[in-house]
């Protein structure tokens, strides 16, 4: 590895870290019952500004640590496939912030919903009915921190914030 790709990584791992305290301070906040909109509003920054794999890291971090403080396996499971998804989407549509919510909602709302009832009904022994226990949580609390994270990131644009910071990530990547 050269010095330029030694920056960029310390750049990415130096946010994703910053991403994951503000996603464990911001869940430990507010929180409901099976709803973290935080992790969402974190998962979907960390998606625009680090990309999928580091927004990955960055959810995973952050639902061990809630873990760690008492919450079950959803913490993690319910952050990280909409963390990676939006990423993913965000960069494959060419940086459309749409992708991101999109990749958000649906990773976290659908699919995190659909992986987490086998885990809580054969690991926690729950009495779970259906597969779909957990997506009327999901989809709304990844829907409201999937807003208020455009909120941010619109706000940040009009500042120019947002242009120094994309800036910033390409100086380090080339």
């Amino acid at each position: 590895m050269n010095g330029k790709q030694n920056k960029n990584y310390v750049f990415e791992m130096i946010l994703t870290a910053i991403f994951a305290a503000m996603g464990f301070v911001l869940s430990s906040i507010v929180w409901f019952p099976n709803m973290a909109p935080f992790q969402h509003f974190i998962n979907v920054l960390a998606a625009v500004f680090v990309g999928p794999y580091w927004a990955f890291l960055a959810a995973l971090i952050t639902g061990i640590l809630r873990m760690m403080t008492g919450r079950t396996a959803l913490a993690v499971i319910g952050a990280v496939i909409g963390a990676f998804l939006s990423g993913l989407l965000y960069r494959k549509s060419g940086g459309k912030l749409y992708m991101a919510v999109i990749g958000e909602v649906f990773g976290t709302g659908i699919l995190s919903a659909l992986a987490s009832y086998p885990v809580m009904k054969y690991l926690y022994g729950m009495d779970l009915q259906t597969p779909l226990v957990y997506i009327p949580a999901f989809v709304p609390s990844s829907a409201m921190g999937a807003f208020l994270a455009v909120l941010v990131i619109t706000a940040l644009k009009k500042s120019g914030v947002y242009a120094r910071l994309i800036e910033k990530r390409k100086r380090n990547i080339k």
